[in-house]
């Protein structure tokens, strides 16, 4: 199997090397392979905070605009990030969908709304939902930072970042209304969606509102799995933003959205660990804020923003056993502040900074029921977490970009201070005095790149990263996967220092990046077994910092235009994990995987062919062979094939796909359920503008 994998990792290699002789000469091309339609894709500003081309950044990103997100017609927000380089998508459920950058996610990843933190203090360790919980028909863009940003943006980015952007209202000089619908299917009535959605532009206001209800019914496998039951569920959002200028160099944005998701069941805990049902009933997520932006002509202060934020989070899990007395109902709600302030300077045209604070604070309310089925009555229990525990994040940092002739040089330093209070520890009442839980982290980055000129870049950057322990590391009591976990509260800080060393090659012809990258993870927050105790049958474990792993690997993209119409497109990324305190492999580690596109445009028509594929992971964490959602001996390795269809025109966009040609029966790493066979969908929008 390694030498598999190394031949594979050499192909990519040999055929970048050889395609560069053959191009990379040619400098009187009139075609870029980046068309004018994709050129948006080429600014990024999860990396820096700043509006900078992703080809002049020190750092490992990946960006979707919002012509590939209706292009492809993703299912879902976490659904459209797979197959990019150095991004692998676990699923739990249906209804969930948890990136891995680099080999980490859940509580490890930052996931961020237009520049709002989306993460709270009840974020657990290892996959989770809540990426799902974005309106996937609400964004206009997604970056992904490989590898960095705990400077800029704070705790949990040891893994990365990934930065949602929501549709934007354009000002007009003249008033402009356009209203775009859409409808959607997939065969076996596996989803019915309908969105609809509104914008106006006048020359100082200019707003969005857009709505989707969708329909997903159970997902249908490959040729041996046929279909998964129960899986389907219901959603239902609203998203709506307005913008107005106070003036010529002041601005002020109002946003809200909000979705809501029924009945999302588990597949695998009905299917594998005897539960009659098991749901997310139901689940929410509202995300409001309001922006203020000023332009100045002072160096010192070029820009100054303010961003005021509240998120409403709601997490409702019932189930009940088979032949079970009693159903459970957990309900966990989690109300969000935040408020950042950032200041914008730029001292010279080689010189700039930005620096602030962030700010936020969480208030985590839970409950547990329990329902007898017989007569009815209801008992309240302890809920998952602490009932009105609070917890609040804050930080300052400052970042420095430096562009010389043929230096690019980015480096920064933030610090955060968390305190934590719990007055509901174990019991399920309020202790005499609260728990109060405080510590702090400084980090710093530091990245360069270096034009060697012909289209050709190096790069380096160090980067520290962390992760501040939450109210679910310390306050979890109840049963999580197959454990039964109890509080701890002597947590510190995981941290990782990241090294990364790049290549980037860009001509007219060919766009090809590899990147080698080395990831030490310290003082990590693993669970450990509490030996001779069971509750309930089960083993009981507490969280500790206790592990000291790594993670390297590789990561390579090629491009390459063969002429005006066809253009080809692979990318492909590797990770070793090892944990060095046990001496095996890190848990959930995705196996050498990647995609390959053929792409070929003509005037409004484009015809896509896709390849996905990964290697068997037999490399298995003791944590993983317990995990029966993974199958014994490790997961098999596949590749599917995918058809897409897309016509434009002035009025009518439509898309169709075919999806898992050969009806492959598959399954991510570490998910719960297996993906989609052999099926076929439909994508109609009308739009009209005046």
């Amino acid at each position: 199997m390694k030498r598999i994998k190394y031949l594979v990792l050499k192909s990519i290699l040999i055929t970048f090397f050889l395609l560069s002789i053959k191009f990379g000469n040619s400098q009187n091309a009139n075609k870029s392979l980046v068309s004018a339609k994709d050129t948006l894709d080429e600014v990024t500003v999860t990396a820096t905070r700043l509006k900078t081309s992703v080809k002049t950044v020190p750092y490992s990103t990946n960006t979707l605009s919002a012509r590939e997100i209706f292009k492809y017609q993703f299912r879902t927000a976490p659904e459209a990030l797979y197959g990019l380089t150095g991004i692998f998508i676990q699923k739990t459920n249906h209804g969930g969908g948890s990136p891995f950058v680099r080999g980490l996610t859940g509580n490890q990843l930052l996931y961020m709304v237009d520049g709002v933190r989306i993460n709270n203090s009840t974020f657990l360790y290892g996959p989770n939902q809540y990426l799902n919980t974005i309106d996937i028909y609400s964004i206009a863009s997604i970056e992904v930072l490989r590898g960095s940003g705990s400077v800029q943006y704070g705790s949990d980015a040891m893994g990365g970042v990934v930065q949602l952007f929501t549709k934007q209202p354009e000002f007009n000089s003249l008033k402009k209304l356009k209203v775009n619908a859409l409808t959607k299917v997939i065969s076996n009535n596996m989803e019915y969606s309908n969105h609809a959605e509104v914008f106006f532009g006048s020359p100082k206001l200019a707003f969005y509102i857009g709505s989707s209800l969708r329909q997903f019914g159970d997902l249908y496998g490959g040729d041996t799995t046929g279909k998964q039951s129960p899986s389907g569920y219901k959603e239902y959002s609203i998203n709506g933003k307005l913008k107005y200028k106070l003036n010529e160099t002041t601005q002020v944005t109002l946003s809200s959205q909000f979705l809501k998701q029924s009945d999302v069941p588990l597949y695998h805990k009905v299917k594998l660990e005897n539960y009659s049902f098991y749901n997310f009933a139901p689940q929410q997520k509202q995300i409001s804020y309001l922006r203020y932006d000023k332009l100045t002509k002072r160096p010192l202060v070029n820009k100054i923003s303010f961003l005021f934020s509240l998120q409403n989070s709601l997490e409702n899990r019932s189930y009940k056993k088979n032949n079970g007395l009693y159903a459970f109902h957990e309900i966990d709600r989690v109300i969000t502040q935040g408020l950042s302030f950032e200041i914008e300077s730029k001292l010279t045209k080689k010189i700039s900074n930005n620096f602030g604070v962030d700010l936020y604070r969480d208030k985590v309310l839970s409950q547990k029921i329990q329902q007898h089925l017989v007569n009815n009555i209801s008992l309240s229990q302890r809920g998952l977490y602490p009932n009105n525990a609070i917890n609040i994040n804050s930080s300052l940092f400052a970042l420095q970009h430096v562009n010389l002739k043929k230096f690019k040089i980015e480096s920064g330093l933030r610090y955060n201070y968390y305190k934590i209070s719990i007055s509901d520890t174990f019991s399920g009442a309020a202790d005499k005095k609260p728990i109060q839980i405080s510590s702090s982290s400084l980090v710093g980055n530091m990245g360069i790149v270096y034009n060697l000129g012909l289209f050709n870049k190096i790069y380096a950057s160090a980067n520290k990263c962390y992760r501040l322990p939450n109210i679910d590391d310390m306050g979890t009591i109840g049963l999580v996967d197959f454990r039964y976990e109890i509080p701890s509260y002597n947590l510190s800080p995981e941290k990782t220092t990241n090294l990364a060393l790049g290549y980037r090659f860009a001509n007219k012809f060919i766009e090809a990046g590899l990147e080698i990258f080395h990831m030490q993870l310290v003082d990590l927050i693993t669970r450990v077994q509490v030996q001779g105790q069971k509750i309930d049958g089960n083993n009981v474990y507490r969280k500790e910092n206790s592990q000291s792993s790594f993670i390297r690997g590789m990561e390579g993209t090629i491009g390459v235009m063969f002429s005006k119409n066809f253009t080809l497109k692979v990318n492909g990324s590797y990770c070793y994990g090892q944990n060095t305190s046990k001496n095996e492999p890190m848990r959930r580690i995705p196996p050498l995987n990647g995609r390959g596109l053929l792409v070929y445009q003509k005037k409004n028509f484009e015809f896509i062919l896709e390849n996905c594929f990964t290697f068997k992971q037999n490399r298995l964490a003791q944590g993983d062979k317990d995990d029966n959602r993974i199958p014994i001996g490790g997961t098999p390795g596949w590749n599917i094939t995918n058809l897409y269809f897309a016509l434009e025109s002035k009025s009518w966009n439509v898309n169709l796909g075919f999806l898992n040609l050969f009806n492959k029966d598959y399954r991510t790493h570490g998910s719960g359920i297996n993906g989609m066979g052999r099926s076929a969908s439909l994508t109609v929008q009308y739009q009209i503008s005046k």
